[in-house]
């Protein structure tokens, strides 16, 4: 009943240390809209790639909430990001997904923008009118590897910096802008982002819930608690871990960071990565953890340099020699939220040729749509009177925790 009429800042304040959040925080429609305001308008967030707009003309329409942005490549082939509403009367210019322009025109009343977003024609409106105060309205953003990521205030994080330094060395090797999306699926998820994120950041439910990932996926490596585990079972992670230890100094002998950098606490932009070990043949995340694509990405020769995992407050990345998976959460309600996930090959990998599509998609289709049971299962638990914040293991929940209270942090620091 509290968290049904309590205040904001009270909602904020009943969250415990080491515990999940009050229900509120999870189902009410004024936190989602503050979500919005806070997460996805003023922090930095992964919005697409480079390699959607490969093209002079190429555009693709991303929605979030309320807000509308063009991802675009202009005429001197530099990627711009702008806002979809007209200087005139507000209309959209565009419709949501990908589409070929030589020039923006809104559909209403004819204005047309260049591809840089200068106005350039503006019917009727006088010979005094001036259009050079009329562009569309440019968006920050940052191509971090061929990763775009945007923000909607005028004064973005400056920490952003932070993220650029660690990962633009670490997807180099991969060379994201000349590859292309050999697939995309959208799941609309009946939960609450916060729940689908927290879902994303532990594996305590991988085993009884991912036959398909665990194949290749180690998880071992989110943490667990060795006193449940048997004295072979113990023996068996403690030579995994030496192995990863050994593993990790190799791969950074050779030029490859691979040691895990967290971002996840008294910071405003939030991330991880990590080079991880993949379980069975070692190669992808695949069926059978062998490589989905016998072209590998940008300058990669080898297949044994493991999964570079990136995530962030709205995305999940995995990188491999082969393939890359990412994925982008846009929540569109307080309890339904979109998860688009791409799946990147070289581009000039030729399907049936190069790979099998279905061996390319079938772990993370069949994983997310695992995940997306789960999440309406969290939904609909948090929403019933008898919920209340449960208590986080520290052997494999240590990041629900880091990200409930990097919530709360940014959260205050914006006022509410």
């Amino acid at each position: 009943m509290l968290n049904r009429f309590a205040s904001f800042s009270a909602l904020l304040d009943m969250r415990a240390k080491g515990h999940s959040l009050p229900a509120g925080l999870y189902t009410r429609e004024d936190v989602f809209e503050a979500d919005l305001d806070v997460f996805f308008s003023r922090h930095w967030i992964y919005v697409g790639l480079e390699c959607e707009v490969p093209e002079p003309g190429d555009a693709v329409v991303i929605d979030i909430g309320k807000i509308s942005v063009i991802l675009l490549r202009d005429d001197d082939n530099e990627i711009r990001v702008v806002r979809n509403v007209c200087r005139h009367r507000g209309s959209r210019l565009l419709d949501a997904g990908a589409t070929v322009v030589s020039k923006l025109v809104c559909p209403y009343h004819q204005w047309t923008y260049e591809l840089d977003g200068a106005l350039s024609y503006a019917p009727h409106m006088g010979r005094d009118f001036d259009k050079s105060c009329r562009s569309l309205k440019p968006v920050h953003f940052r191509s971090i590897g061929g990763l775009i990521y945007i923000c909607l205030a005028d004064n973005p994080p400056e920490d952003i910096r932070n993220l650029e330094e660690v990962m633009r060395e670490r997807l180099a090797p991969y060379d994201l802008r000349n590859t292309k999306v050999a697939h995309q699926v959208d799941v609309i998820e009946d939960g609450n982002w916060k729940l689908t994120m927290e879902n994303n950041r532990e594996c305590y439910h991988c085993s009884a819930n991912h036959p398909e990932l665990c194949v290749s996926f180690v998880d071992l490596d989110f943490g667990f608690d060795p006193e449940s585990l048997s004295a072979e079972d113990r023996e068996q992670a403690e030579a995994h871990f030496a192995m990863y230890a050994e593993r990790t100094q190799s791969w950074e002998a050779d030029g490859f960071p691979s040691a895990t950098v967290e971002r996840v606490r008294d910071c405003e932009t939030n991330f991880r990565t990590q080079r991880l070990i993949i379980a069975g043949a070692g190669e992808s995340q695949t069926e059978d953890a062998t490589a989905a694509s016998s072209k590998l990405l940008g300058t990669m020769i080898r297949k044994d340099l493991g999964d570079t995992h990136l995530w962030g407050h709205n995305s999940w990345n995995h990188f491999m020699g082969d393939h890359a998976v990412t994925s982008m959460v846009i929540p569109l309600s307080a309890d339904k939220t979109l998860v688009r996930t791409k799946w990147l090959v070289h581009k000039d990998a030729v399907e049936g040729v190069d790979y099998d599509l279905h061996k390319l998609t079938h772990v993370w289709i069949e994983t997310t749509n695992q995940d997306s049971e789960l999440v309406a299962r969290s939904q609909a638990g948090v929403s019933d009177p008898a919920y209340e914040p449960g208590v986080y293991s520290t052997f494999t929940e240590r990041a629900l925790d880091d990200f409930a209270t990097w919530y709360v942090d940014r959260m205050r620091a914006h006022g509410y």
